[in-house]
């Protein structure tokens, strides 16, 4: 039962037709992995704790620095030094108390990164690098637990939604293969401050569609962003048979 002051919190998703109480306490009793608590993990978890989700898991091994507060809102000045795990849970916790954190700075190994996703109801990509993104996808996979994926790099973004649960859902090796090029990150080509922002709010609005059964999540569906022109692009995804993680390949 939603107590009389989260019922004040949540009166604007209560009052949607889609989400109702139902809804409301789905994500109150939803356990969520974040991993990356950058430029697209700080849209991410400051909406998904803004919404009521009841526990985030935060994973990220950095230091906040200087250069990260151009677009990383999660962070602040003051804060340059801390762990971004710890500046995360100050920032989430002012914003709802409600909710509840585990704080993890920590570079996953593929077992404790096994151990939390079988852990949690959804996890979100939020990270940097291809071969972290492989991992969790892996894990995604093994334990059927929904993945949200975003990215962004320069002034071009791209979100979709992977579910294992479904059998016919396309898994992030379907649509890029082991060897991608590293160096392809924000640290080494730039990002446009409010690209992460935009990238990020739509992974948060998938998690919440998929963790609440409502609307049409983007499984099989790629949305591309090109920020010069501010145009969409949907591509159409579909499961590879060969692929090794989520194909018959994989399954044999």
């Amino acid at each position: 039962m939603l107590t009389d002051e989260q019922l004040l919190r949540y009166s604007r998703h209560i009052m949607l037709p889609e989400v109702e109480i139902d809804g409301q306490e789905a994500w109150l009793g939803a356990r969520v992995l974040i991993i990356g608590l950058g430029g697209l993990g700080s849209p991410v978890a400051m909406y998904l704790a803004a919404a009521g989700v009841g526990e985030l898991v935060l994973v990220d091994d950095d230091e906040v620095d200087l250069s990260n507060l151009q677009r990383q809102i999660l962070h602040s000045t003051p804060r340059i030094g801390e762990t971004k795990v710890e500046s995360a849970r100050q920032t989430l916790m002012a914003l709802n108390p409600d909710i509840r954190i585990q704080a993890l700075c920590e570079r996953l190994s593929d077992e404790r990164l096994d151990e939390l996703v079988a852990s949690v109801d959804l996890v979100l990509d939020c990270c940097d690098n291809f071969g972290t993104r492989f991992a969790v996808n892996r894990a995604c996979v093994r334990h059927k637990r929904p993945l949200v994926s975003g990215a962004a790099i320069r002034m071009e973004g791209q979100v979709t939604v992977f579910d294992a649960r479904q059998p016919d859902s396309p898994c992030y090796q379907c649509l890029y293969r082991d060897g991608e090029d590293e160096n392809l990150t924000c640290s080494e080509s730039g990002v446009l401050a409010p690209l992460v922002g935009i990238i990020g709010s739509v992974q948060a609005m998938e998690a919440l569609k998929v963790l609440a059964g409502i609307g049409q999540p983007l499984v099989g569906r790629l949305q591309l962003l090109d920020a010069r022109s501010m145009e969409w692009r949907t591509l159409k995804l579909k499961q590879d048979p060969s692929c090794p993680v989520c194909g018959q390949a994989g399954k044999e």
